[in-house]
């Protein structure tokens, strides 16, 4: 099973986002030894089991007494019990050669599950530990001591922070998507702003305890549209407390009620400018907007494409844009949602979920056997449907449908897209009684990536040229 699958199923068993750490500071000790180390952090783990999502032993604790220490450092990864996630806090990171060595050191001699690693030697360095599914690894992308903006926040030419950089670059480098990054809790923008640009990755997020993170403003930041993606490790909080079970307890029962805040059964009620535009640097940063020279159905060459089927590989993604559509169906009168095939399915599955309105969808063929049905799904005539669509260009398509829907009886006065291409669907459908709404603009959305960096002025220029000259 994949690493990140195991971690799931392990969180979803115990409830629990807590990652318990495994420091044996020295001054922790009754004895400066190994073997108390190696006892102290035994002990923890027979008393925070039941709330542990995945245990974290710091390697260099134990590297400090020699061989022995390695050897407790082994035999304290043996004491967690099978079906819970040990990632050792290692912090490894060398040309590739060294890499393959510390790869075959941390998860065959060691026995540990996923690994801390440094960025700054780039992919190849990376790469030997991400070759096994099973195995996972947390790069450090903004970490959480005070020295941290020295480099980790340098801004670069194109405007974007450095650790916003290698969160985008972290979303490609995930092989067998093993890949997850270290964010921490002390700096919530810097967890917003890694998430926007990593929607699905997860996120070790240190600093609550000690360093004294917010725990209800980090999870607010970091957490994915899922209320997962966020492990949250603890270790001197729980380490030295007088019941280190009762500490446990309380901090994933914190954490279960920052996520219940945070994560609302349904919509909110309205959406903020700025959540609105991360959003839209969220479908940039995930390809399902990309720039170039493309091929358009009708033939013409675009110099921007729309992929939205690239939503499903982005539950999290997908999730914040079924939201943002609920806000607009929340305005209108229907009995079912029509979803066109095939880019709107998921989609409206994901709204469907959220406001528990059923889905029917027009067929793009006849169905030559079984019921022979024409659409899909539970409907009597006379209903009203609203028509789901990822984009709208012309109003060819949205006519065929509406035509089927028609047919069987139904009645259709609405249609909602996430993005209008401009490119005259809204008044073609008007000429017809039928209402259009849409998330996003074309021309807004050029102008906000233009205006934040996120594309060059060249692109944006070709892109309004193309609406103006071909795209009509």
């Amino acid at each position: 099973m994949a690493f990140f699958d195991r971690l799931t199923q392990r969180i979803q068993n115990v409830d629990s986002l807590l990652c318990v750490g495994l420091d044996p500071h020295i001054e922790l000790l009754p004895e400066p030894t190994a073997e108390a180390a190696q006892k102290f952090c035994v002990r923890i783990i027979e008393a925070t089991i039941p709330m542990a999502s995945a245990y974290k032993p710091n390697a260099a604790f134990f590297e400090v007494f020699g061989a022995q220490g390695w050897q407790a450092l082994k035999d304290v990864i043996a004491a967690v019990p099978d079906g819970i996630p040990v990632i050792l806090d290692a912090k490894r990171g060398d040309i590739a050669s060294t890499a393959r060595a510390y790869a075959r050191a941390v998860f065959e001699k060691l026995g540990a599950d996923a690994v801390t690693l440094h960025p700054y030697l780039g992919l190849d360095a990376i790469e030997p530990f991400l070759q096994d599914p099973g195995r996972g690894v947390f790069l450090l992308c903004k970490t959480s001591n005070p020295g941290s903006d020295d480099l980790q926040s340098l801004t670069l030419c194109s405007g974007e922070l450095l650790y916003a950089h290698l969160a985008k670059l972290a979303a490609k480098w995930s092989m067998h998507a093993n890949l997850g990054l270290v964010v921490g809790a002390t700096d919530p923008n810097a967890l917003a702003a890694v998430r926007r640009a990593a929607p699905d990755l997860w996120l070790l997020a240190p600093g609550v305890g000690a360093q004294g993170a917010d725990l209800e403003r980090a999870l607010s930041a970091g957490l994915r549209g899922d209320g997962l993606g966020v492990l949250v490790p603890v270790s001197r909080g729980i380490a030295m407390a007088e019941d280190p079970g009762g500490e446990a307890r309380v901090l994933r029962d914190r954490i279960n009620q920052a996520r219940q805040q945070w994560r609302q059964i349904g919509v909110p009620e309205d959406l903020p400018a700025k959540d609105r535009w991360y959003l839209a640097d969220d479908l940039l940063s995930s390809g399902c907007v990309q720039f170039g020279d493309f091929k358009l159905k009708s033939g013409l060459r675009s110099p921007i494409y729309f992929d939205l089927r690239r939503l499903i590989s982005h539950p999290g993604l997908l999730h914040r844009v079924a939201q943002t559509y609920c806000l607009l169906l929340d305005e209108l009168a229907f009995d079912r949602m029509a979803a066109l095939p095939y880019a709107a399915l998921p989609i409206v599955t994901a709204i469907g979920l959220i406001n528990k309105r059923p889905m029917i969808y027009p067929r793009k063929e006849v169905k030559s056997h079984g019921t022979l049905a024409v659409i899909e799904g539970e409907y009597s005539p006379g209903e009203t449907a609203v028509v789901i669509d990822d984009l709208a260009t012309t109003g060819a398509s949205k006519f065929e449908a509406i035509e089927r829907l028609e047919a069987v009886g139904l009645q259709v006065r609405d249609v909602v897209v996430l993005i209008d291409r401009q490119s005259g669907a809204r008044g073609e459908l008007s000429e017809r009684g039928i209402k259009m709404h849409a998330v996003f603009n074309l021309d807004e959305l050029i102008e906000h990536w233009s205006g934040s960096g996120a594309i060059s002025r060249e692109q944006a220029e070709q892109v309004r040229a193309f609406l103006q000259h071909e795209g009509h």
